[in-house]
């Protein structure tokens, strides 16, 4: 179920934010976990709107960049969740901690005995039941330029504008620490371009420091960079060779090789 509106937020904060019974809804439907290490699981995503980076190839344009959304309260979400049948219930975004109900609603789905994940860029904490976090630390290579655009219609953004914002936000030393010590991790990387390794094996080596768990390079998953099968059939090899070169592990990217970049999958 598409839950969209016409409320454009351009600053990326959401008006519900502070919120604790109400998120920014952009879609709720049922498909196949596309990525990660449960990949291929039925799964509820819960798709929140608003995030807090602006990654150039952003494949959920309308919960960033201009993002549209309508607002449901935790009790109307997970209604809405206990609807299908699927046992695994994904939360996305955007950047879906950004919402003081995200906790709510977290709350409220275990209690109901449901597995949940939360896709998360690593820059924001939160205490809540979280069984995966799934950690999308956000690379150099994924600063908006002019001349790179995650608009689906080829209309300029406004990425000189969030180019300086999303550098300094884009990693939270502290933040990815707290995440991989508190809950179940996977940190999944986005590659597009060879010089990306570089930049996780240095990341990677912060974090260590940081965090007073063990980060296992099994831990460590590669997905090529793309929001269609033609871009993916380009930066699937490298994120592969990479994967094997390292010793990470490789994620596919399901939903677009079933549906290529249609909407509710």
């Amino acid at each position: 179920m598409p839950v969209t509106s016409d409320v454009n937020e351009k600053t990326g904060e959401s008006t519900t934010e502070g919120s604790a019974d109400a998120l920014p809804v952009n879609e709720l439907f049922e498909s196949l976990q596309g990525e990660g290490r449960l990949a291929g699981v039925p799964s509820v995503f819960v798709r929140t709107s608003g995030c807090n980076l602006r990654c150039w190839f952003c494949d959920s344009y309308h919960t960033s960049w201009e993002p549209t959304h309508a607002t449901m309260s935790v009790e109307e979400i997970v209604a809405e969740v206990e609807s299908y049948d699927a046992e695994h219930v994904v939360l996305t975004g955007g950047e879906p901690l950004l919402h003081d109900a995200s906790v709510a609603l977290l709350t409220e789905l275990d209690a109901r005995g449901y597995h949940t994940t939360v896709e998360t860029n690593g820059t924001i904490r939160r205490d809540a039941p979280i069984d995966l976090a799934s950690v999308s630390p956000k690379l150099a290579s994924s600063t908006p330029t002019p001349d790179e655009n995650a608009r689906p219609d080829g209309k300029p953004t406004d990425a000189d504008e969030w180019a300086e914002r999303h550098a300094a936000r884009r990693i939270d030393l502290d933040a990815l620490a707290a995440l991989v010590e508190r809950y179940d991790f996977q940190l999944k990387f986005v590659v597009g371009e060879r010089d990306d390794a570089a930049e996780i094996t240095d990341l990677l080596e912060r974090i260590r420091d940081a965090a007073a768990v063990e980060i296992r390079d099994t831990d460590v998953l590669l997905m090529p960079e793309g929001a269609t099968r033609e871009r993916i059939a380009e930066t699937r090899p490298l994120a592969a060779e990479l994967a094997q070169e390292y010793g990470f592990r490789y994620t596919p990217r399901l939903h677009v090789t079933l549906w290529n970049d249609a909407p509710e999958t």
